[in-house]
């Protein structure tokens, strides 16, 4: 079932209070660039560093009173965590994160630091799946999903709801696509509140698994995690799916190399801070200019969390 105009709405008014309402920033050598009008949201500058804690607020308070007694559970190694982390801190409800042993230090102790309760799991799927279903069994806490949850969904799609208030004529906004979660929130703004708002994914060849699932029609996995775009290794899910496959338009593929340049561009001409997975809508459009020239295009910029030290362009 895909949520009502109502149902985004009414989630727009929910997390308000509790996130940013990020800017939106332009470049006119960008646009120069690209040939395009571009309108660049920048969820970098959101509480925790990404659009996840939007998903994250709006999932919590959707929760009765009984279920946030009992407290929360995921399980992520990156960004989720901690907006989910943070969102249950700000909302007096307790939080369990299960994290991959490979996860970053860094990342670890942000989560700590939101206020989240980090279990170690071993370095697979299966594993941190396991450990949040022993979470729910023994302590009646209930699971949501980075990703693949109505409520979190939705949550998402607040950033492009705000984005179109403020720019209501875009011909297209793009995304990332990881999880689906964004696309999918994104997809249902545009389709409610865009005029003809067409809405396009950006995804890394090496992890192309939602290009292969809406040419197939079902969901398929990656074989593959070799992208810089870490963000980007999930895979869709069986709730965001029939979104995207109702209400995005295409998915547009990049190489590791157009990645970096496009990352390189906003760092250096608008002199913020992005992660690899943020660039990949921006280099599909570098990619495809002749397919968005004169467009007026939003682009959500999804989290500006990255490792300084592990960054293509960085020399030491």
């Amino acid at each position: 079932m895909i949520p009502t105009k109502e149902i985004v709405l009414e989630a727009g008014k929910r997390v308000a209070p509790y996130v940013h309402r990020t800017p939106v920033l332009t470049s006119r050598l960008l646009d120069d660039i690209s040939g395009a009008r571009l309108y660049f949201k920048c969820e970098n500058l959101q509480k925790m560093g990404a659009f996840k804690m939007r998903g994250a607020i709006n999932a919590i308070m959707q929760l009765t009173e009984e279920e946030r007694k009992v407290g929360v559970v995921t399980h992520s190694s990156g960004n989720f965590g901690q907006a989910l982390a943070l969102a249950a801190n700000n909302l007096g409800v307790t939080a369990h994160i299960v994290m991959p042993s490979s996860a970053p230090a860094v990342k670890i102790e942000a989560v700590k630091a939101y206020g989240g309760k980090v279990v170690i799991s071993e370095p697979t799927l299966k594993a941190r799946e396991r450990e949040a279903n022993k979470i729910v069994k023994e302590m009646g806490a209930v699971f949501l999903h980075p990703s693949n949850d109505v409520n979190v969904i939705v949550g998402q799609g607040t950033a492009a709801l705000e984005l179109l208030e403020d720019y209501p004529n875009l011909d297209c906004i793009m995304t990332p696509v990881g999880g689906g979660g964004l696309i999918a929130g994104t997809a249902l703004a545009a389709h409610y509140f865009g005029i003809e708002c067409k809405v396009i994914g950006g995804e890394p060849f090496a992890v192309d698994d939602a290009y292969r699932s809406l040419k197939s029609g079902k969901i398929v996995d990656n074989t593959t995690t070799h992208t810089i775009a870490d963000g980007l290794r999930t895979h869709l899910g069986d709730i965001n799916f029939p979104i995207i496959q109702s209400l995005v338009s295409e998915i547009i593929r990049v190489d590791e190399e157009e990645i970096i340049e496009a990352m390189r561009l906003i760092w250096e001409r608008m002199k913020i801070i992005i992660e690899p997975s943020s660039a990949v809508p921006f280099a599909a459009v570098l990619r495809e200019k002749e397919q968005f020239k004169n467009k007026h295009i939003g682009i959500i910029l999804s989290g500006g969390n990255v490792d300084l030290l592990k960054l293509s362009f960085f020399k030491r």
